[in-house]
């Protein structure tokens, strides 16, 4: 099944197209557990405002384990943060302090700056936890590169989910299929989550200007050939594109229009100026960013 209409014009006018580009996510070790970076990479910076890409797990810590990431600062983008599995608590220093769990999104704008931690909640730890989601970074476009600080939570339940029997998308940010996310977004945005049935064909909407399908579970067959989990799918501007499902998978659509211009990326400061990195690090550096309440860490400026 599908949600494109056979006799759609696009579908009759070009033939199916394949990824244009393939990225293997790379995968490090943050105290025995595996995080896998699809972005940024040498070979693409950027698909449509999002800028970093980090799938987390799945794993497990053990009874007394869990994620630490200490109190860190960040400029010109928004962080989105979204899970399949367990629980992470966020903090930032506008006082914040909200429990994200899965199918819910945390969206914290950082724009002229912004410190947030983000920790296994504390319950969790005591009996050991399960930890599977994804974390992305989304460019802030020039305009709002310098906009105060904000942060939002939208429940499970606010985020549209659409089903056709074989497909079930959760549209995370911006629209898909008729349905709009309600997480507010600056830019045109594609961002779903899609569990397909085995045999089931999945569209990518191809008036988004940059696309990508990032196979999470499974494997799916694209123009004849076979994607298997782990791998970051890119394709060009106007192609037709659908995924069929070789086995039960999940995958998730991403991207959006191009970016109003290129932008620089040092640790996690993001901006279209490098005088203005400059800036931010020596704001840290110093001190300058406003502290994370009930917190006593931090993560110093990388000597890089």
């Amino acid at each position: 099944m599908s949600w494109l209409p056979a006799e759609d014009p696009v579908c009759q006018a070009h033939p199916e197209a394949g990824p244009e580009l393939v990225i293997i996510p790379r995968s490090h070790d943050i105290g025995g557990f595996r995080v896998g970076r699809a972005l940024p990479s040498a070979k693409r910076r950027l698909v449509g405002p999002f800028i970093f890409l980090d799938q987390m797990g799945p794993g497990e810590f053990v009874k007394g384990k869990g994620v630490d990431v200490r109190p860190h600062p960040h400029i010109g983008l928004a962080t989105v943060t979204y899970l399949f599995d367990g629980a992470v608590m966020h903090r930032d220093g506008l006082g914040t302090v909200m429990e994200i769990r899965p199918g819910e999104v945390n969206w914290m704008t950082a724009g002229s700056g912004i410190a947030h931690s983000e920790r296994t909640p504390t319950a969790e730890r005591a009996i050991g936890t399960r930890l599977y989601g994804i974390q992305s970074w989304f460019a802030l476009p020039h305009a709002m590169e310098e906009t105060a600080p904000a942060f939002f939570h939208h429940g499970a339940d606010t985020l549209p989910v659409i089903e056709d029997g074989a497909n079930r998308a959760r549209v995370v940010l911006g629209s898909f299929a008729g349905k709009t996310s309600p997480v507010a977004v600056p830019w045109d945005t594609l961002y779903v989550d899609a569990t397909m049935a085995e045999g089931a064909t999945l569209p990518l909407p191809h008036e988004t200007e940059e696309r990508a399908l990032f196979v999470l579970e499974g494997a799916v067959e694209i123009a004849g050939e076979r994607w298997d989990e782990g791998r970051l799918l890119i394709f060009r501007a106007g192609d037709r594109v659908s995924a069929k499902a070789l086995l039960p998978s999940r995958v998730l659509l991403l991207g959006g229009a191009a970016m109003d211009g290129p932008r620089h990326i040092w640790w996690n400061f993001v901006s279209s100026s490098k005088d203005r990195i400059e800036q931010a690090k020596e704001d840290w550096r110093a001190g300058r960013f406003a502290h994370v309440p009930g917190e006593t860490e931090f993560i110093p400026l990388p000597e890089m």
